[in-house]
């Protein structure tokens, strides 16, 4: 089998972690066997879809690194195609027009809520044969009224629905626009989708549209449906738990495939293995694995997987995505150090990139004011002539590296009989502006030799 997935998000908004780890395990399923991963825009509710929502998914996608095979595809481009199936379905039978008011339908809702019965439609208009006219309708779809449907859910088993549970959905509003329902099953019969995998708040619409695929004479897709991800607090994931979009991730501070070995783990496991690849997650990715339970995201999880990611990663990929966050605190990257060498300075003590970034502005411009108290703790009188000492060892120096670096400064030290911090923290202060940094050896070869000097300079004079 040609193994055909696809990721079908409705732009009404931005795209949310729940839906990433669908379009994540959609996309790993069609990558093991060599498949296609299909991006499709659902596109028909006409008053909730955006622009901007469909960009905000497209942007996330591609943060992501998701990439389609065959995509983006707009719902709201097939009209034509949703039409002709319907003629296609009414002319043989298979669909019918409606003609009930909304009146009908209210009081009939009423009687059946009354009776304790479930609200259905009662087929009134199902074997009328109503043709076109002037007078308003809708077009529904004939469900099968005995039997059931056998759902074999790759993740959740065998889930049997009765059709006698099903009433006649409709597929065509009055106006003419096709329903959610349909265009679904119209589009994975087009687009030849073999594997369904979405949450499963879909479950319910999966039986009446294997009904309609069977209707339409086409073998239903397989479908897998993913149990819900719930907040830290064992209640379904929202905005109150903090950042659900995946692009506010991006803004925190996370590495995009930090969050995906994330996302890959809710639900799903191989060993006890916590950190995979890509690669490792195409070649060990089944979708037969997928946990039934709901799983709970666990921000100080993923939150210690990115540091791991930003410690391991190779450098390149790190800076790739530094370079974003270090541009938005106005600073030009050329005008500084190396960012892989930033990044090998500093990434043992960050979490985020974004938390990388602020620690490295002392990189691209010399510190506007010193920390008081750390300059009122470390900054007497007496260390100047050791600073001033310091700085003309440096000026001589030839090889500008930490090693050397700490040599000079050791030296310092010896011929003075002071203690390290005596001078590392007054260098520091004045280089970067307070004592938080890393090592003094490493951030001066960081900053090199003639930043480093003008910025000695500065501190001795000021004081």
């Amino acid at each position: 089998m040609n193994i055909r997935t696809r990721f079908a998000p409705s732009p009404t908004g931005f795209l949310h972690v729940g839906g990433a780890r669908t379009a994540l395990y959609c996309w790993l399923y069609a990558k093991r066997f060599g498949g296609q991963f299909i991006l499709r825009v659902e596109d028909t509710d006409l008053e909730r879809s955006t622009p901007e929502a469909v960009q905000a998914i497209l942007d996330g996608m591609a943060w992501l690194g998701l990439n389609h095979d065959e995509g983006p595809f707009y719902q709201t481009h097939h009209f034509d195609r949703y039409k002709q199936v319907i003629n296609e379905m009414l002319t043989v039978g298979t669909a019918y027009r409606c003609t009930c008011s909304k009146e009908r339908l209210e009081q009939l809702r009423e009687h059946q809520m009354q009776n304790k019965e479930k609200p259905r439609y009662d087929g009134c208009c199902r074997d009328k044969n109503l043709p076109a006219t002037d007078e308003p309708f809708v077009v529904r779809f004939k469900n099968p009224q005995t039997g059931d449907v056998v759902i074999n859910d790759l993740v959740l088993g065998e889930v049997i629905i009765s059709n006698e549970e099903l009433d006649d959905l409709i597929i065509a509003r009055s106006d003419g626009t096709p329903t959610y329902n349909f265009t679904v099953v119209v589009d994975d019969m087009d687009m030849r989708v073999t594997h369904v995998i979405r949450g499963n708040d879909h479950l319910n619409n999966t039986p009446r549209q294997i009904n309609m695929l069977r209707a339409l004479g086409v073998e239903p897709p397989l479908y897998a449906h993913l149990p819900m991800i719930l907040g830290d607090d064992g209640k379904k994931l929202s905005k109150r738990h903090g950042a659900v979009s995946v692009m506010q991730y991006r803004d925190d501070g996370y590495l995009p495939n930090a969050l995906l070995n994330y996302l890959v783990r809710l639900g799903w496991a191989h060993g006890d293995q916590e950190i995979f690849t890509l690669d490792e997650m195409i070649q060990y990715f089944d979708i037969a694995d997928v946990n039934k339970a709901a799983s709970a995201f666990n921000t100080e999880k993923l939150l210690w997987l990115n540091h791991q990611y930003i410690k391991q990663q190779p450098v390149e990929y790190v800076a790739k995505h530094l370079q974003w966050h270090i541009e938005q605190l106005g600073l030009d990257v050329t005008k500084g150090p190396a960012l892989t060498d930033i990044i090998v300075a500093l990434r043992d003590r960050c979490y985020t990139l974004k938390e990388l970034a602020e620690k490295a502005v002392f990189c691209y411009h010399a510190p506007h004011t010193y920390d008081q108290e750390a300059y009122d703790k470390h900054v007497t009188p007496d260390v100047i002539p050791y600073v001033q000492q310091f700085k003309a060892k440096l000026a001589e120096l030839i090889d500008w590296s930490a090693p050397a670096i700490h040599d000079v400064l050791q030296q310092v030290v010896t011929d003075n009989q002071i203690k390290f911090p005596k001078i590392a923290q007054p260098v520091r202060i004045a280089v970067t502006g307070s004592t938080n940094s890393p090592s003094i050896d490493v951030t001066l070869a960081l900053l090199g030799k003639q930043e480093t000097i003008a910025r000695l300079d500065r501190f001795i004079n000021n004081k």
